[in-house]
């Protein structure tokens, strides 16, 4: 038998463990959405108007709610692969250009890492030839056909494969 001093706190205990329960679940908060950019939105990285330029554009949202936008996903791509990267993030996102203009994308974000990616095509962006993100696999084989290219998911995308198409754009006197 359970002393009377006692019972009150064994009774606390159910309650005790869901508090503790629903405390840690509110600490994996889910992931920022994406934000479409104003007109006056600029590439975090050389301060480019983002409207200014055709082809997909991506953002990072990071765990304080800032977001950084950029002009080209090989950018933000850079930015992922990065090692330096120290910030917390909570959501990488890009263009899904099977449902965006490609002269002047609107709206259709896509988390980046899910996104499947068409490299090697001759698709222009703000930076010459580019990396053109889809949501469906489908699109970025209709893609390749037109124009040329392979699809890659996001872990098949490597630091080389950028540093090679940015060569390629600055040989060919394009770039910012």
């Amino acid at each position: 038998m359970i002393h009377p001093a006692l019972e009150p706190r064994r009774a606390r205990w159910p309650m005790l463990m869901a508090a503790l329960m629903l405390a840690a679940c509110s600490r994996t908060a889910a992931p920022l959405q994406a934000v479409e950019p104003d007109d006056q939105a600029a590439c975090a990285l050389d301060g480019m108007l983002l409207r200014d330029f055709p082809g997909a554009k991506a953002q990072v949202r990071y765990a304080d709610g800032q977001t950084e936008y950029f002009c080209d996903v090989m950018e933000l791509l850079g930015v992922m692969l990065s090692p330096e990267q120290r910030r917390a993030v909570s959501g990488y996102y890009v263009q899904d250009m099977g449902k965006a203009d490609w002269q002047r994308p609107r709206g259709n974000w896509i988390a980046a890492r899910e996104a499947v990616y068409v490299v090697g095509s001759s698709a222009q962006g703000s930076m010459g030839p580019t990396i053109v993100p889809f949501a469906a696999q489908v699109d970025a084989e209709a893609l390749v056909q037109k124009s040329g290219g392979k699809v890659l998911h996001f872990e098949q995308i490597t630091t080389a494969m950028l540093n090679r198409a940015a060569d390629s754009m600055h040989d060919n006197g394009m770039g910012h």
